[in-house]
C-alpha cells in the first residue's frame, strides 16, 4: 500500500498464542495508535487441537476438528483485521508476526511428531493473521523474538528500546506486559527493516 511521504508507517506487532493475540499498531517512529487483545478461535472449539484433542482421535476425525479450528482461526484473523483497520485512523503499511518454523505438511505428520504438535497451534494463528493482511495488501515481515528488541532499537536509532517501551507504558497504563512490549518492538522493527 503506498503511502505519502509524510506519513507515519502504521504497521501491526503481534504477539501470538494458542487461540488468541494481542496486536499493537504503532508508527515506526515509536508511537502506540492501538492496542488489543483478538479472540482467534471459536468459543466452542479447542485452542490446541493438534496438541491435545486431535492426540485421542481417528485421523479422519483429527483431520475433520482441525480443519474446523483453522477455518474460525482464518474467518477471526480477518475479522480483526478489519476492525483494526477500521478503527485505526493511520492507514495500516503492515503486519509482523513470529516467524514459523517448518512443519509436516499433513495433520497426520504434524499429530504424530512431537516438536510439530507442540507449535503446530500457533503457526496456524500466525498464518491466518499473515493471510489475512496480504489479503488485504498489507506487507507481512516475520520477526525472531530474540532478537526483535535489538531491531527496534536500530530502527530507532537508539542503544535500547527499553526506555521507550516503558514511557509507552506508563503513558498508556496496565495492561503491559512482556506480549504488548513484543509487540510493540516487532511493529517499530519491521517499519524500520521496510524504510531501509
Amino acid at each position: 500500500m503506498p503511502r505519502e511521504a509524510h506519513a507515519p508507517l502504521a504497521v501491526v506487532g503481534v504477539a501470538d498464542h494458542a487461540g488468541w493475540a494481542v496486536l499493537i499498531t504503532a508508527t515506526g517512529e515509536g508511537s502506540l495508535l492501538d492496542r488489543r487483545r483478538v479472540a482467534l478461535v471459536a468459543e466452542d472449539l479447542p485452542k490446541l487441537p493438534h496438541h491435545h484433542e486431535a492426540q485421542a482421535l481417528p485421523l479422519p476425525e483429527a483431520e475433520a476438528l482441525i480443519g474446523r479450528v483453522q477455518a474460525s482461526t482464518a474467518s477471526h484473523a480477518r475479522a480483526c483485521l478489519d476492525a483494526l483497520a477500521r478503527e485505526t485512523a493511520t492507514p495500516i503499511h503492515g503486519i509482523a508476526i513470529r516467524a514459523c518454523p517448518a512443519l509436516p505438511e499433513t495433520v497426520a505428520a504434524r499429530i504424530s511428531d512431537y516438536r510439530a504438535q507442540c507449535v503446530a497451534d500457533t503457526v496456524m494463528v500466525r498464518r491466518a493473521l499473515a493471510e489475512a493482511a496480504a489479503a488485504r495488501g498489507w506487507r507481512v515481515h516475520a520477526y525472531d523474538p530474540k532478537h526483535v528488541f535489538v531491531r527496534a532499537a536500530e530502527a530507532l536509532e537508539r542503544e535500547s528500546i527499553t526506555d521507550r517501551l516503558a514511557e509507552v507504558g506508563a503513558a498508556v497504563g496496565p495492561p503491559w506486559r512482556k506480549d504488548h512490549r513484543m509487540a510493540m518492538a516487532a511493529a517499530i522493527a519491521a517499519a524500520g527493516a521496510w524504510r531501509s
